[in-house]
């Protein structure tokens, strides 16, 4: 049911009992009015013919029925002259007033006085005084009638005049409605116009805004799920050339091991012969021997330095802790000033492949990090479990992280954390000037390889 006709029927109840109430307090007033009415005509018509009946007691009956036949009609009383035998002789005449008609039985019965019948013994008979209420009653009842129809009539029109103000008052509404139906259809650009009076214009105002707050955060949202989805797609490209990044980087190492180490060694080992073979006199030929084979042993040194940076052997032989054991042992050898700890806890589970190259990773550069930028002088490095995690952590005491450490073209950080939310996992930085440098990467154990 729509306000417009709540508002009417409200009405319709609210003025149907005010016409019951009306109409019930005639009902209740008619009573009284008939009673009072037709009592006192009674003790009236009563006190007449008692008096009367004793001027004509001598004459009798005859000369009470001339009198009563001039008399004509008592008000609200009906006489009845009855002989000595019971017969009756003599009835009031009908009243002229509102001929032929009665009110209902019903309402006769709700508002008619109880009076009882008056009885008057003269010489030959005797008089009978009724009280007869049915002309006053009928007053009543076409009182009540016309209060009724201009009640009806009222309500029919004051309806009608609330359904037409409802209506206009609501319009506002209805305007309202259809901008919601918009909304509700995906419209968010739907705007209302000023609408009429102080509460029309509050609620243009507030719908107005409320579709520009929603218009936005749509935008907003939409906007969101495509940076999202990019995020998704670049890191998922990320991932792709990390993972093309290691595979290259374990062939060249592989390349430099097996194709360029023994390249190195056979040039090696042929200047060793030239040296060795280099007649006495030949000083020349023995030196630039003896250049070739420290070349080729820098060259070997650097070779098998660089191997490990590029894909350590024992990660994919040994696993983790073997390959962060060779790690930490390599850094011990060239910084002997630096206090290295390190923990692993025992036994470490097995990792897949990205897992363990994506923790080995943050550590090396953590472990780069605070070597060659923090001037820490102790570093404690731990790799455990909890739970369903792999623990990094790499802790120093040198002087935390360079202020500008987030800003555009400083990548080492944000690899570690790339790498790590990557894997599915988080990288945690706790840094404060002069108080060294926590980091703490959390890996999933049961990430996908």
């Amino acid at each position: 049911m729509s306000l417009r006709l709540q508002i009417n029927l409200i009405i319709a109840v609210m003025m149907t009992l005010f016409i019951g109430t009306a109409m019930y307090q005639k009902v209740e007033d008619t009573r009284s009015s008939v009673q009072e009415e037709v009592e006192g005509a009674n003790r009236v018509a009563i006190q007449l013919l008692t008096a009367v009946s004793g001027a004509y007691e001598q004459s009798g009956v005859p000369g009470m029925l001339k009198f009563l036949d001039q008399l004509g009609r008592v008000r609200a009383n009906d006489v009845l002259l009855y002989d000595r035998a019971g017969r009756l002789i003599y009835s009031s005449p009908v009243s002229p007033y509102k001929p032929g008609r009665n009110a209902p039985a019903w309402y006769a019965s709700l508002v008619a006085p109880v009076v009882k019948p008056a009885e008057i013994s003269i010489d030959g008979g005797r008089l009978v005084i009724r009280a007869n209420a049915s002309r006053a009653i009928l007053d009543g009842w076409d009182s009540l009638m016309r209060l009724l129809w201009i009640g009806a009539t009222a309500l029919a029109i004051i309806n009608l005049a609330v359904f037409w103000f409802a209506g206009r008052i609501l319009r506002p509404l209805r305007i309202v409605v259809e901008g919601l139906k918009r909304m509700e259809a995906g419209d968010y650009e739907a705007r209302l116009p000023p609408l009429r009076g102080r509460e029309g214009r509050l609620m243009s105002a507030t719908f107005n805004r409320t579709a520009q707050a929603v218009a936005e955060s749509v935008a907003a949202r939409r906007a969101a799920d495509e940076a999202r989805d990019r995020l998704r797609e670049n890191r998922e490209l990320t991932q792709m050339i990390q993972s093309h990044i290691e595979e290259e980087r374990r062939t060249i190492a592989r390349e430099l091991h097996d194709e360029l180490g023994q390249s190195i060694t056979a040039i090696r080992s042929f200047g060793l012969i030239i040296q060795q073979q280099a007649a006495p006199g030949e000083e020349r030929i023995a030196e630039a021997a003896r250049l070739v084979v420290d070349t080729a042993g820098r060259m070997y040194d650097a070779v098998h330095e660089m191997i490990p940076r590029l894909r350590p052997f024992a990660l994919d032989s040994f696993g983790l802790a073997d390959a962060v054991g060779d790690l930490v042992a390599a850094w011990r050898t060239r910084h002997t000033g630096v206090a290295i700890m390190l923990q692993v806890a025992e036994p470490l589970p097995d990792l897949g492949p990205a897992q363990s190259i994506c923790a080995y990773r943050i550590l090396q550069e953590a472990l780069l990090n605070a070597m060659r930028h923090a001037a820490a002088g102790h570093v404690r490095v731990s790799i455990g479990t909890d739970g369903n995690e792999l623990i990094v952590r790499v802790v120093d005491d040198g002087i935390g992280l360079h202020p500008g450490w987030e800003q555009a073209g400083r990548y080492g950080v944000r690899g570690m954390r790339e790498r790590a939310v990557v894997s599915g996992g988080s990288l945690q930085l706790n840094s404060q000037p002069g108080e060294g440098t926590e980091v703490v990467a959390r890996l999933p154990m049961n990430a996908q390889p």
